[in-house]
């Protein structure tokens, strides 16, 4: 039996479906698990790969501009100033695009794309249940400061990431099976998307989260509601909003941080959150003017901030850096207009690729759009964490979207 599944290219599928689950569900909680599933899963696409096929799907542009980014930054490492291990550090990040071809080649022959829905979304939940267990019970984390509140593994920005892409990216599923009247099921799901929510407004969120969220309902909303709907669950979300803030002074702390933070940057130059942001980014916008074209080469950003560098250790003036926290500006400093034309190039061509109706459709646009505007504040699409939930969640969806766009297209394909 070992023998038959090991010459079978179904059960090498399968296998590839397993190790692919395997990485979304550990995502969340291990990034060593994740690196060695996704291995896995790249190695059962080998034995029988159509070579020919997969070469002819690269020429995608869905797939060709992730691939084009990693050469520029390959090819990046040619002019930049910074010594050869920055360099080959600088391009690791970038290394995560090639896998979305991959992806997108695999779930477009893949029946299974929605188990990485469920398997994620589960493993989000169970996380959801240790976040609450550490709040009550902070010596169960497994940082070893417990320094951050309701954090078993990872952060605070990372787990607030996977929260609100689960708790919008349930709204689709919830209205369609609101149509069916299938209220217990629906049911069901409201009150786990709700259970995220209160995750983020009684133990801990980033502002991030704070700012994307209401921009994912608002994409959402638009899209499959009608407007007297938009305005009674806006109205709901409002009042919601407000119990929640009365309610929960870890919120209100987190949203006031904003103009606190800021009022000390300005005034005193204080190495706050908000203001090495806007320290960076005024930075940034400056080393990019030095060399708009090209940019300074991969890896060269610690080295300008270095020479940047400006008045005492508690200054955010002071901070030196290898990530401006915006993602424009982190490529438009190593490679200048051509490395943002082809970062916007991939950011658009994914939204065209989910402008159909669906779950797949759904999904995919939600990751891009949480990705496109988380990386205002990070660099979101380089990071670990958050550059594989865009990689997974865009290679699967658009997988299925893929596979779905064929199917459709094959009944008049045999009646012309």
């Amino acid at each position: 039996m070992l023998s038959r599944r090991l010459r079978s290219p179904a059960a090498w599928s399968e296998t590839a479906d397993l190790f692919a689950i395997l990485t979304v569900v550990a995502l969340p909680w291990s990034t060593s698990l994740t690196a060695i599933f996704n291995v896995a899963f790249l190695i059962c696409m080998v034995p029988f790969l159509d070579l020919g096929a997969f070469l002819q799907s690269l020429k995608r542009p869905i797939c060709a501009a992730p691939i084009a980014l990693v050469l520029l930054a390959l090819v990046g490492t040619l002019w930049s100033d910074a010594d050869w291990g920055t360099r080959l550090y600088a391009l690791s990040p970038t290394a995560k695009l090639l896998v979305l071809p991959a992806l997108l080649y695999h779930f477009d022959r893949s029946p299974r794309g929605h188990w990485i829905f469920v398997a994620f979304l589960v493993s989000c939940a169970l996380l959801s249940v240790m976040s609450w267990l550490v709040a009550f019970y902070p010596d169960l984390t497994l940082k070893p400061d417990h320094s951050e509140r309701g954090i078993f593994v990872k952060n605070y920005i990372n787990q607030s990431q996977e929260f609100a892409l689960c708790a919008v990216g349930l709204a689709y599923p919830i209205v369609m099976l609101l149509h069916q009247k299938r209220y217990w099921f629906a049911g069901l799901l409201i009150a786990l998307a709700l259970s995220f929510f209160v995750n983020m407004a009684f133990v801990v969120v980033s502002r991030t989260a704070l700012v994307t969220v209401p921009i994912m309902f608002g994409v959402f909303a638009l899209l499959h509601l009608r407007w007297r709907s938009i305005v009674m669950i806006a109205a709901a979300l409002i009042a919601g909003a407000a119990i929640a803030w009365q309610a929960s002074p870890h919120l209100r702390k987190t949203a006031d941080s904003f103009a606190s933070d800021y009022t000390r940057y300005v005034e005193k130059g204080e190495a706050t959150s908000a203001g090495l942001r806007l320290e960076f980014w005024r930075k940034s916008l400056r080393f990019f003017a030095d060399a708009p074209i090209m940019g300074h080469g991969t890896g060269s950003t610690r080295g300008l901030f270095e020479q940047a560098k400006t008045g005492s250790g508690y200054q955010a003036s002071a901070e030196v850096i290898g990530n401006p926290h915006n993602q424009t500006l982190n490529v438009a400093v190593q490679w200048g207009i051509i490395g943002i034309a082809i970062l916007y190039a991939i950011w658009i061509l994914h939204l065209r690729l989910f402008r159909g109706d669906g779950l797949a459709n759904w999904v995919g646009l939600l990751v891009v759009v949480q990705n496109v505007f988380t990386s205002l504040f990070n660099s979101h699409l380089f990071d670990y964490h958050e550059g594989w939930m865009y990689v997974i969640g865009v290679g699967v969806a658009g997988g299925m979207v893929i596979r779905a766009q064929r199917a459709e297209a094959k009944p008049g394909e045999a009646g012309s």
